[in-house]
């Protein structure tokens, strides 16, 4: 009797490698840093390893990528010649013989692009009490910064409170700022939103030998500047790299280089709002009437003209130094 004996061949199908995408951080206008971290090399040998990104779809290799080397382990990699203020998406990877293995996706925006400073004017600069440094302006016979006020500290060292609680800021009747969005990638372009209460002791936001504006003050920029009209033409920043379509009548003749900041609210259903449509700038000077007010200017992207209104000193608007 003969005995036939069947074997049966279990082939395993192949596996990918596992990977993990690190955080993204070190992120510019252009630039930004990623990884990633290979868990399990899967069936078979790491033999290439990176990132990979896009813009709005699920990044693969067939994207923009990076490669660092082969195996297991955690690796960072460079991402280089990005758009400013995009969003992006990323995710790192790991290929073996069988195929290519991703990790969890992350988007990010990049930082704002750098400020278009008119080149026909010759620019001052001043520090902050942060070290910030920012380049300053002659208008008539007056010196403004030619930046928003972006410190997060008064002059004589004590902190600004950074409110990012959109109920806490809403109570507020001391001094507080933040960054649009609460993303502090906004800082270097936009500056800094306070509220109004931030600037009441008028000499002690801005660094020694600035203040902020008086209503009175704002008033003699827009007449040396023509009036309301001309005037809000004159400092609008040119073109739409910060301005939202249509920036209507910008030339920044004088050189004041005014960028659409946005505003804070003082309520949760809208919070930040404005970004790319309007900035607001206070004035030192309270409503004579509202107590809870204070003046305002304004900008949008729809007209040339710089506005003047009064609000709640609860809001959070941008600040402006002049020198004394």
């Amino acid at each position: 009797m003969f005995s036939t004996f069947v074997f049966i061949s279990c082939n395993k199908e192949g596996s990918v490698p596992s990977v993990t995408t690190l955080p993204i951080t070190n992120i510019t206008e252009t630039t930004a840093t990623g990884g990633g971290t290979v868990i399990d090399e899967g069936s078979g040998t790491v033999v290439e390893r990176g990132i990979c990104w896009s813009k709005g779809i699920t990044p693969t290799i067939g994207s923009n990528i990076t490669t660092e080397g082969s195996g297991t382990g955690t690796y960072a990699s460079n991402m280089t010649n990005l758009n400013a203020f995009t969003t992006y998406n990323v995710r790192a990877y790991a290929t073996n013989k069988i195929g290519t293995g991703y990790g969890n996706e992350i988007s990010f925006q990049t930082a704002p692009p750098k400020i278009n400073f008119s080149e026909w004017i010759t620019y001052g600069d001043m520090t902050d009490q942060d070290g910030n440094i920012y380049k300053t302006v002659k208008i008539g016979e007056q010196t403004w910064m030619a930046e928003n006020l972006r410190t997060t500290h008064y002059q004589d060292g004590s902190q600004i409170a950074n409110v990012t609680n959109i109920d806490s800021w809403s109570l507020l009747n001391t001094g507080a700022y933040c960054f649009y969005n609460n993303d502090i990638l906004n800082k270097n372009a936009y500056g800094a939103l306070y509220n109004w209460y931030s600037i009441a002791d008028q000499g002690k936001i801005c660094p020694s030998g600035w203040h902020v504006p008086s209503d009175a003050e704002w008033s003699i920029l827009e007449n040396f500047l023509g009036g309301s009209n001309s005037a809000g033409m004159k400092i609008k920043e040119v073109g739409l790299i910060h301005w939202l379509s249509p920036n209507i009548g910008a030339s920044n003749l004088s050189g004041f280089t005014a960028l659409p900041a946005g505003s804070r609210n003082y309520f949760g259903n809208d919070d930040f709002l404005g970004l790319g449509y309007y900035c607001m700038w206070w004035s030192f000077t309270e409503h004579h009437t509202f107590n809870d007010s204070a003046w305002y200017r304004s900008l949008n992207t729809f007209e040339s003209v710089l506005g003047r209104n009064y609000y709640l000193k609860r809001v959070g608007f941008s600040v402006r130094c002049v020198m004394d």
